[in-house]
């Protein structure tokens, strides 16, 4: 195929400003507030897969947020590549700690990022690592080498759960019919340093409540005597790790793969500074679990981390109350072979356990989904790292990630297709953080690419 370098410099300017106009729309998800963006946004993902070149394009509608589907099909005898993203993104609080509004995209140069990044919510996860697709299909339309045949599956609600999803790919096998899914909501080590993702820890998440007294009490009058939610609350919390860091739930680690000491070692030749790590963190010092290296415990590792906890007087001057409630929010990211319905009823049963008398104890489970990992010899991992190595000039290193895409085992469970997990944002790209960005570079690499990867995949499939 011919380089696509010629066609994205032409095209540059265009492919910035259209994305950054789709980064303007805030489609939170989370929030009601923000419904209506949405909708708009998934409507304005229907416009560019039309303009990029797909045939059809459809907005299915569900019970939460629309999926989008889109496909070009050429020959029905040749392969079909299932591209899945989201457009939807994670709310942009705390507000105060942007550098810049989140929803008023701008680019601006980093160390990281010295031809510049474009600062915006979404614009790493997953707007513009979505969009990267998009104009890598115009490419190939556009210049008459498409050589199989394109499916999209955009969906809105990645950031909740993907709740509707399953319903909608179980309702929709012949249609969603493919040889390979390829996502890109990963990243990769470095600029200079390409790899894949061939590993997903899985995730439960859960809220937690417990309610002591009928009502807020006099910290003085009843201090002391009545159990306090909030204290108990964080002596719960601190009781889930030992002080090895260590989870202490029953049975949590029961269906844990350890790795070999090869696969580990392997693991290890992947270039990490853990000053550099520190530094670019403003933290003196790693902490995890006992035994592990930073990159595995981000990896390979199971963990579990309170994402937000509240309750009593949080407002400005001084109230001294014992507050009837204290709430928290509760992750915990799995590791291939932990079920994650499993060890959301392992840790019901073990929080609501360890509550002292005098306090009642509540848990929510949210959302969740299994870990995954996709084997390196096959021929879709083949393609991808040869897509890799021809515009990188390097073979890319294979690599698990500490992130969770629940819906990717859902695809094999359903679909019996693999997935193949093309990333290129940054670690430091801050996604789901203030400042969230993603490298001009990143994005035009991505779509100079992509196409490659449809090439010899194709090229593969049909020796």
């Amino acid at each position: 195929m011919n380089s696509p370098k010629e066609y994205i410099a032409q095209n540059k300017t265009r492919f910035l400003n259209e994305l950054i106009e789709l980064l303007k729309i805030p489609s939170v998800s989370a929030d009601p507030a923000f419904s209506q963006d949405v909708l708009n946004t998934s409507k304005a993902v229907k416009t560019a897969l039309l303009d990029a070149g797909c045939d059809t394009v459809e907005i299915y509608e569900t019970e939460g947020y629309p999926i989008v589907y889109g496909e070009r099909i050429i020959d029905a005898a040749l392969p079909t590549v299932l591209v899945y993203g989201h457009y939807d993104v994670q709310p942009a609080d705390p507000l105060e700690l942007w550098d810049s509004p989140p929803y008023e995209p701008v680019i601006k140069e980093t160390e990281n990022h010295p031809e510049g990044a474009i600062f915006a919510r979404g614009s790493c996860d997953d707007k513009g690592q979505m969009y990267m697709h998009v104009k890598a299909l115009e490419y190939m339309t556009k210049t008459d080498q498409l050589p199989c045949n394109v499916k999209f599956m955009i969906e809105g609600e990645e950031e909740v759960g993907s709740d509707n999803l399953g319903i909608y790919v179980a309702n929709n096998k012949e249609k969603l019919a493919n040889d390979i899914i390829l996502i890109s909501d990963t990243g990769m080590i470095a600029n200079d340093v390409p790899s894949i993702t061939t590993g997903l820890r899985g995730l439960s998440y859960v809220e937690v409540e417990v309610t002591g007294p009928n009502r807020d009490l006099h910290s003085g009058l009843y201090g002391g005597a009545v159990a306090n939610p909030i204290n108990i609350l964080t002596k719960m919390i601190a009781s889930l790790h030992d002080e090895n860091n260590h989870i202490t739930i029953p049975g949590f680690y029961d269906k844990v793969e350890e790795l070999s000491t090869e696969e580990r070692a392997e693991m290890a030749k992947a270039p990490f500074s853990l000053q550099g790590y520190q530094d670019a963190l403003d933290i003196e010092s790693v902490y995890g679990e006992k035994g592990y290296t930073t990159n595995e415990r981000n990896s390979i590792r199971p963990t579990l981390d309170v994402n937000g906890i509240w309750g009593g007087y949080i407002g400005e001057g001084a109230k001294t109350v014992i507050a009837s409630k204290a709430y928290a929010k509760i992750s915990m990211r799995l590791v291939p072979h932990q079920d994650w319905e499993e060890i959301t009823t392992l840790f019901q049963v073990h929080f609501e356990q360890c509550a002292p008398k005098g306090v009642k104890v509540k848990v929510t489970p949210h959302h969740g989904g299994q870990g995954y990992v996709t084997p390196i010899d096959t021929v879709g991992y083949q393609a991808a790292s040869k897509a890799y190595e021809t515009t990188f000039g390097k073979k890319p290193i294979p690599q698990r990630s500490g992130g969770s895409i629940p819906i990717v085992s859902l695809f094999e469970e359903e679909l019996g297709s693999k997935t193949i997990l093309m990333g290129f944002g940054l670690d430091s790209d801050a996604i789901h953080s203030p400042n969230e960005h993603f490298g001009v570079w990143n994005y035009l690499k991505g779509i100079e690419t992509i196409p490659y990867f449809y090439h010899f995949f194709t090229e593969m499939k049909k020796s």
